[in-house]
């Protein structure tokens, strides 16, 4: 087939051109969006008498008739560009030139524009879903483990006691705010480019409030020229992807670690697990390293995207066709790891007692003994950190654990640094020292106190049940 824009060339570009400038492999996903484009276009064009209703009821047809053929119906050839103009040329073939009407007041730039958006929102939502099943499912293992003992870290040292649920909550809260970052970029992509035209809209009295209205944005683009070039919502939303994949690659590492002989901690599902080719007693975490390296994608494609974008002038130019498949690519890896992610933490079965038994070692809970301290003597408390700093110095080059620490030990260290005898009670000391005890006085909003996650279950089971609802789930 001729290419129907070639009425200004002498010839053809040639095969290599013509391929090097395809982007035919990156516009299969733009396929039933620049229908609908076409279909809402061609159904103004027609209610506001600018294209005859004869004309406009065969192209409208025609489109109907290839949404139900598919993609396979489309026929590409070195002189195709790209689908638009594959979409274009079938429509032609089944009812001739007056498919050119098609594109009164129109122009690939924003169409394209106009296509992009439509997919990337429905990839918003569907990604989106994935946050809020993977937000339930974590909320509800934290149901599970709320009462027992986990050990937290800041420098992968032992930091204080919390519980199995505080340290999932974590990961919900971070969740939480992947998704509400795509609800806000989602405003500024539900936002419609068509009627821009080549970049200074048409003298035809177009309505775009009816377009806007048939595909669903919630405005139309005010500046024509920015209409047509503006891609910083591709890059806010791979900048979104990016953060999330943040968030999947913290749990993978997690996983990865948690699940070593040395941490003990969790017992990987054998579906996200492999063996070594040599050593057969091994249990690798292979899909949550995999899942690791993945997260890194997004990243790549986002500095991709923003160099492209780089000082490119008003309004089109060709290097904005270069963006899509990296786009597209970012949105895959992230909703591939994201599912996978998911489904392999919620398969996860924790050693409680492993759990338990790390949180009471290591002096873990050597700030509530400051604490009771400054409770119980009101001496500052610098004071108060410095003796227990050298008490667990002393306790760790003697050997001793937890339940060895005195009255008359914390009292001899006290002296030692020139303070006064602090004469607190075994008793009391004791329980300063004991993780269960020390979870439980942290009744706090925000911390790890049973009731004070529980709290924060049913604060995200509501948030969990407005947005299923606004999703039609």
């Amino acid at each position: 087939m001729d290419n129907i824009r070639n009425g200004r060339f002498k010839t053809g570009m040639t095969d290599e051109a013509a391929e090097y400038t395809s982007s035919l492999e990156a516009d299969m996903l733009l396929f039933e969006a620049d229908i609908k484009t076409n279909f809402a276009h061609t159904s103004m064009l027609k209610h506001e008498g600018i294209i005859s209703a004869e004309i406009a009821d065969k192209i409208l047809c025609a489109l109907d008739n290839l949404k139900d053929d598919g993609y396979e119906a489309l026929v590409f050839d070195p002189s195709v560009e790209d689908v638009h103009m594959a979409i274009e040329n079938y429509v032609t073939s089944k009812i001739g030139p007056e498919a050119g009407f098609m594109h009164t007041a129109k122009s690939r730039n924003d169409q394209v524009a106009c296509d992009v958006r439509l997919v990337l929102r429905g990839m918003i939502e569907e990604i989106q879903i994935g946050i809020l099943e993977f937000i339930e499912g974590l909320v509800e293992m934290a149901g599970e483990h709320l009462n027992d003992i986990f050990i937290g870290f800041t420098h992968l040292q032992h930091a204080q006691p919390i519980t199995i649920a505080h340290h999932l909550m974590a990961h919900v809260q971070a969740l939480k705010r992947d998704y509400q970052r795509l609800e806000d970029t989602y405003k500024r992509v539900n936002l419609n480019p068509l009627g821009s035209a080549a970049m200074a809209t048409t003298s035809f009295p177009i309505n775009r409030q009816l377009t806007t209205d048939l595909l669903g944005f919630d405005a139309y683009l005010e500046n024509s020229m920015d209409g047509v070039s503006a891609r910083d919502f591709i890059a806010e939303s791979v900048f979104d992807f990016v953060l999330l994949s943040s968030t999947l690659a913290k749990i993978c590492e997690e996983l990865v670690l948690w699940s070593t002989y040395e941490f003990g901690v969790i017992e990987m599902a054998d579906e996200y697990s492999s063996t070594s080719s040599i050593m057969p007693q091994k249990k690798n975490p292979d899909v949550a390293e995999l899942a690791r390296g993945k997260t890194s994608v997004a990243t790549g494609e986002l500095v991709t995207i923003l160099t492209i974008l780089k000082a490119i002038p008003y309004t089109y130019n060709r290097d904005l066709q270069e963006i899509t498949p990296h786009l597209w690519n970012a949105v895959k890896v992230t909703r591939d790891t994201l599912s996978v992610v998911c489904k392999m933490m919620l398969s996860v079965e924790f050693n409680v007692d492993r759990c338990s038994e790390l949180a009471g070692k290591n002096f873990a809970t050597a700030t509530d003994l400051a604490d009771i301290m400054v409770r119980e003597k009101r001496i500052p408390f610098r004071t108060a950190h410095k003796i227990v700093g050298r008490i667990v110095n002393e306790a760790s080059e003697k050997s001793m654990v937890e339940e060895d620490i005195t009255s008359s030990f914390i009292d001899d260290i006290a002296s030692d640094l020139g303070f006064d005898k602090l004469n607190l009670s075994d008793d009391l000391i004791q329980r300063a020292l004991n993780p269960a005890e020390n979870v439980k006085i942290r009744a706090v909003p925000g911390g790890p106190a049973p009731e004070m996650v529980e709290v924060a279950r049913n604060n995200v089971k509501e948030f969990l049940n407005v947005e299923f609802e606004r999703k039609g789930i």
